[in-house]
């Protein structure tokens, strides 16, 4: 087993796959938890793209989860999960229904399709693939997996936005707790510091002689939205952004603290996106409770806010230049 990965299989018993197709900019990643591993989610976007959330939350049958599908291609993405479904399957994971074990594989997308090939997304292939690939080792982070595709500042349309990617991070806490997150960083928004200073996101340009934003770099989308160009903008502006993610701990928790740790870990995408959790955005929070240390639920989810920032930012910082979109680094 992996330590000190500063990622999500830093949780024990944790693996993650990744495939990507780097033809047409999207890719998968899968989170697979270890046996007797409790969910739950809080979708807080307005427009997601989901698979089996309903599953995790409070007030229904089965409280065990066997996989999170994090993917590219929106919709059309969903079918990566029928890939994982097949490996579980074959290895005989999931809920015993008596006639066969059926695997509680929940997912969710973002939309990639306006960057690279609208017609290529992930598969059941690709995600069986992902499984195959799964490790308790370093996580990549940046063009990988599900963030191959990912996208940030769209305000002003692609030509204007910044490539961004895949993020992970994780703490140690006393008494071996372990909290970690995985997140997959597709936001309309800008990403920020805690003093609102954008680190990625909107590009500023010039319109018939006028400079557009507040900055040389960044044109800062949340005060851009209130200009007069921002404003129309918005009118037409498409659904093709979100945050997805997993949050992850060792922790022994209720199916209703496990909720509640997801619930929390969005605070960690309200201090680094802005504006955050908009009708443009399909925002989604996994969380997964390996069963395996007893742990305060409010310190696993004020964690597993602070885990879901950094991952976010460590999703701009590890990106690379992709068809033309520049990156942090390749700005500074």
């Amino acid at each position: 087993m992996s330590s000190n990965t500063n990622g999500l299989t830093d949780v024990p018993g944790i693996l993650v796959g990744q495939e990507q197709d780097l033809q047409g900019f999207t890719g998968v990643t899968v989170v697979l938890p270890p046996k007797g591993s409790i969910g739950g989610v809080d979708q807080r976007g307005g427009a997601p793209g989901t698979r089996e959330t309903d599953a995790l939350r409070p007030m229904h049958l089965v409280d065990q989860i066997n996989a999170v599908v994090l993917a590219g291609g929106s919709a059309f993405g969903l079918d990566a999960s029928s890939g994982v479904m097949k490996y579980l399957s074959e290895k005989n994971v999931g809920v015993n229904t008596g006639v066969k074990r059926v695997p509680i594989v929940s997912s969710a997308v973002i939309f990639d399709l306006a960057f690279g090939n609208a017609d290529v997304f992930p598969d059941a292939d690709m995600g069986y693939k992902a499984c195959l690939s799964a490790t308790d080792n370093l996580i990549l982070q940046g063009n990988e997996g599900a963030g191959t595709g990912a996208t940030i500042g769209k305000l002003f349309g692609m030509k204007q936005a910044m490539k961004s990617g895949i993020g992970t991070a994780s703490i140690s806490l006393s008494s071996n707790l372990v909290v970690a997150a995985l997140v997959v960083v597709n936001a309309f928004g800008d990403v920020v510091n805690p003093d609102g200073t954008v680190v990625a996101g909107t590009r500023s340009f010039t319109l018939a002689g006028k400079h557009m934003g507040e900055g040389e770099q960044f044109a800062n989308t949340l005060t851009s939205m209130n200009s007069f160009l921002g404003k129309n903008i918005l009118n037409f502006a498409m659904h093709q952004n979100t945050i997805i993610g997993v949050v992850a701990t060792n922790a022994k928790l209720s199916r209703e603290d496990v909720n509640k740790v997801a619930q929390m870990a969005h605070n960690g995408i309200a201090r680094s996106i802005s504006p955050a959790h908009t009708m443009l955005d399909g925002d989604t929070i996994f969380s997964l409770a390996t069963q395996q240390k007893k742990a305060d639920v409010n310190l696993v989810g004020a964690y597993a806010a602070q885990m879901v920032q950094e991952s976010i930012l460590n999703a701009v910082l590890a990106a690379e230049p992709l068809d033309g979109l520049p990156t942090v680094n390749s700005l500074s």
